[in-house]
């Protein structure tokens, strides 16, 4: 298999595992916020063993790793919150306007030259998606659900672009390891004693093997595929995530299964298909640009300083 090929592979497999995501939130176990909290523990078990020092000589790639710890506490925050307040249906599909957000931004943040099948297929693949998530559910507290959703899209991209960046000093196991640290730490701080679950808890046990699963071992073939495509296809197959949430719920919980919904899931396969078997994208360096002094640097200059080489 192609290194593309293998990188496809990689965010094919972790985006389905993440799909399965509902059937840990809704064990009735810990809190979305506890949830978000084990997993962060979960993949930053390896922290101790991947630290080098000669990675963070990469100023770029330090404050990649820094944003990606702080973005990724938002996302889990909110998507976890999102899965457990109000409908699956509407938690993923505001979630998921996140590939398209890396699409577009890509370009601009890593300078990475467009990729123009990825570009096109991503509102393909949403409107392919809205279709197979279209299926009758409850609208209880959607709006609610929807703005969760969607706030953690915006984190998601940014964990998306800036793990992309960090990976060209820090190995893929140190991302992940190394920002979740960042990330636990700024959940306990926001929430404190919050964070910890109860131990007696039902489906605590069943929760803490999903965070294996779906954090430490999904996470880190995520980091995998970055280093071997370009970040818009990452952004484009992560669709399979709900795309395999809707599935389960057809099969696990008796959820219907139409013809929109078939219609939809072969909308988002070919979409996909298409994208991936396009010519790889030349890489492009995009000039660069001498950040500012001073505290305003950070967000100012950040972007230029991630998308340097």
């Amino acid at each position: 298999m192609t290194k593309r090929g293998t990188g496809i592979a990689l965010i094919a497999v972790a985006a389905t595992l993440w799909g399965t995501w509902p059937l840990y939130t809704r064990a009735g176990g810990p809190t979305g916020v506890s949830i978000g909290f084990l997993a962060l523990l979960m993949m930053a078990l390896p922290a101790p063993f991947v630290f080098r020092r000669a990675a963070f000589a990469d100023r770029g790639a330090v404050i990649a790793l820094v944003l990606v710890g702080l973005a990724d506490a938002g996302n889990m925050l909110l998507y976890f919150q999102a899965l457990e307040r109000g409908p699956i249906v509407v938690a993923v599909l505001s979630h998921y306007l996140a590939p398209t957000l890396v699409a577009i931004s890509a370009p601009f943040v890593l300078g990475e030259r467009g990729s123009p099948r990825a570009l096109w297929a991503s509102p393909v693949v949403l409107v392919g998606l809205g279709l197979v998530l279209s299926h009758g559910s409850t609208t209880a507290g959607w709006a609610t659900t929807a703005v969760l959703g969607a706030g953690s899209a915006v984190f998601y991209a940014v964990v998306v672009l800036g793990s992309r960046r960090a990976a060209k000093s820090f190995t893929p196991i140190a991302v992940m390891a190394l920002h979740s640290v960042i990330a636990a730490v700024v959940l306990a701080v926001l929430f404190g004693r919050e964070v910890f679950p109860i131990v007696a808890d039902r489906g605590l046990a069943i929760v803490l093997f999903g965070c294996l699963v779906n954090g430490l071992i999904a996470a880190w073939l995520f980091n995998l595929s970055l280093q071997r495509i370009e970040a818009q296809l990452v952004g484009l197959f992560t669709y399979l995530e709900p795309v395999t949430a809707a599935m389960l719920g057809v099969a696990v919980l008796g959820d219907p299964f139409g013809f929109t919904s078939a219609a939809g899931l072969v909308l988002v396969v070919l979409a996909g298909a298409w994208a991936a078997t396009g010519p790889p994208p030349d890489r492009q360096r995009i000039a660069d640009v001498p950040m500012a002094d001073g505290a305003s640097s950070l967000g100012g200059g950040a972007a230029s300083v991630l998308r340097n080489s």
